[in-house]
């Protein structure tokens, strides 16, 4: 199955068209807000919690955008939803209220953050949420089991996996050298059966996202996309970009 055109139509909000300096945090409901009000289609991420919920915020731990610190995995949906951001007084949505929140107004792209351990509960938690859900939308991770658990459990869904030139800095530290192997060269493409490619734009243009794009149809995202030369690459070798810190004129 080939992504939906959909999929393609629109630039890509990344964590919403939020705006720091004006108080539009990244992932929180008024970024989500702002790229509707731009029919821009919107990328965000999901975290598994505690107790098996997921929330709506891209890094592992507090402490960038929040006050305290801790690891999301070891706090409850309930504790987080407390949790006091910097400069907003938005608190963070579980995925099951940001789809009520858009509502199918615009096309959600939902990124599964991973700890790379095998765990599929945040697939299956998303996946409860889904099923009662109506707009266009599309998952994607890392992980390439993540992916396979989305194919084995729900082969309808669109799903994609994102991914770059190389996992060499200290966030992929915990990877094995099969794990980086598989990822560089989107080996696991056979089992996993991608959608779509969610590719590095400054990576681009790459032998990995080339061969899934022409030789199997997978649709190609660049990411994140923030400056002129960026969006003429992506304009040159993806269908459609990942974009921050700019409004695309469209």
């Amino acid at each position: 199955m080939r992504a939906p055109d959909w999929l393609t139509a629109r630039p890509v909000a990344h964590r919403g068209l939020h705006d720091r300096a004006r108080g539009i945090v990244e992932n929180m409901p008024g970024a989500i807000d702002a790229a509707i009000a731009g029919n821009f289609s919107i990328e965000v991420d999901i975290q598994l919690t505690a107790d098996g919920e997921a929330m709506v915020h891209h890094d592992d731990d507090l402490g960038r955008l929040t006050d305290g610190d801790g690891a999301l995995l070891r706090m409850t949906a309930a504790q987080l939803r407390q949790v006091p951001f910097k400069d907003t007084p938005e608190r963070m949505m579980s995925v099951g209220e940001l789809c009520d929140l858009v509502a199918g107004r615009v096309a959600l792209v939902i990124e599964l953050k991973s700890h790379f351990d095998g765990d599929r509960k945040l697939v299956r938690r998303l996946l409860q949420v889904l099923d009662s859900y109506n707009g266009p939308v599309a998952a994607m991770s890392f992980d390439p089991d993540q992916v396979l658990a989305l194919r084995q459990l729900a082969p309808k869904l669109t799903r994609g996996i994102t991914a770059e030139r190389s996992y060499d800095d200290a966030y992929w530290a915990g990877l094995g050298e099969a794990q980086r192997d598989s990822m560089v060269a989107l080996k696991h493409g056979l089992k996993t059966q991608p959608h779509f490619v969610a590719y590095r734009v400054d990576d681009l243009p790459a032998p990995a996202p080339w061969i899934a794009r022409n030789l199997f149809g997978c649709a190609l995202l660049s990411w994140t996309v923030r400056t002129p030369e960026q969006c003429a690459r992506a304009a040159r070798h993806a269908d459609q970009m990942i974009f921050e810190g700019f409004v695309p004129q469209t």
